[in-house]
């Protein structure tokens, strides 16, 4: 069972890295072991450094996933330790640094992606920022505000418009929105909107490419321990994290991965699509 103690206070400026952290998040690295539920299937996952894209890059490789990730310039350490254990588990792994805040560049990285998978069957985006060290919306600014509109909501336009161009029936897009879409952290304002936006972007986009089939899902995390949390969060907040849930404790990315893998599955989940899937640690989805 997950260690149940709480963080250490601590502190990292964005976008944040794994080694800083105390503890290390576990993404897998030892206990994951995939089925093949993936074969051949080519994914990529936007901020796939760390975090839950690392435990997702790396469930998608033990599930027999070949895995782009794309990710900060300023994050090629921890993306290097992610293509670490792609190739371990014998997959392709391409690491695609790039702002997706800037329009081409986040096209620029989806055709990269194909380009050198050979194709894309799957598309996580998840990469996404957020700024908890404010006490209200006077404090918040129009260049922060651009950050997180553009990371968490014009990237995801952006990247899945590009990726539509390589998509098949069979393929599948997974959305990242958060329990904050449904219990909003007042310091987290604008984070919080991005998330509800993109739960109702996941159901618009499941009727729009039905047709096509492809299926359109979201999973919704509560705290899950990340960089993020260290690098944006007061460090006497990072001592509480996830002690509010239901279950007492914040969850670890591995225990995030599994239902982005049972999204990614054609046979798994091959009716699902347009569902908001959450992981909260027994806080509500709904």
């Amino acid at each position: 069972m997950p260690d149940e103690t709480p963080f250490p206070a601590q502190q990292q400026e964005p976008p944040g890295l794994t080694g800083a952290m105390s503890p290390e998040p576990d993404h897998g690295e030892q206990s994951y072991v995939g089925h093949g539920r993936l074969d051949g299937r080519r994914a990529l996952v936007t901020g796939g450094d760390s975090g839950i894209g690392r435990a997702v890059a790396i469930a998608f490789a033990r599930e027999g996933a070949d895995v782009a990730i794309a990710y900060m310039p300023e994050e090629q350490e921890d993306a290097e330790a992610t293509a670490h254990w792609v190739r371990e588990a014998g997959r392709t792994v391409v690491l695609l640094p790039g702002d997706l805040r800037d329009e081409r560049s986040a096209r620029d990285i989806v055709g990269q992606a194909a380009e050198e998978l050979g194709g894309l069957d799957v598309v996580v985006n998840n990469a996404g920022f957020q700024q908890a060290r404010r006490e209200s919306i006077d404090d918040l600014t129009t260049p922060e505000l651009d950050r997180v509109l553009k990371t968490n909501l014009y990237a995801l336009f952006w990247i899945t418009h590009e990726a539509l161009r390589h998509l098949k029936a069979g393929s599948a897009i997974i959305n990242v929105s958060s329990i904050q879409a449904y219990e909003p952290s007042p310091a987290l304002v604008d984070y919080a909107a991005t998330k509800a936006a993109i739960n109702n972007v996941t159901v618009n986009l499941a009727a729009q490419l039905g047709p096509r089939g492809i299926r359109v899902n979201a999973v919704a995390p509560g705290p899950i321990w990340t960089p993020l949390q260290p690098a944006t969060q007061p460090s006497d907040h990072v001592e509480k994290f996830g002690a509010d849930t239901p279950l007492g404790r914040a969850g670890q990315p591995a225990e995030v991965a599994p239902a982005f893998v049972f999204l990614a599955s054609e046979g798994d989940a091959s009716y699902v699509s347009g569902t908001v899937l959450g992981v909260t640690g027994g806080k509500p989805v709904f």
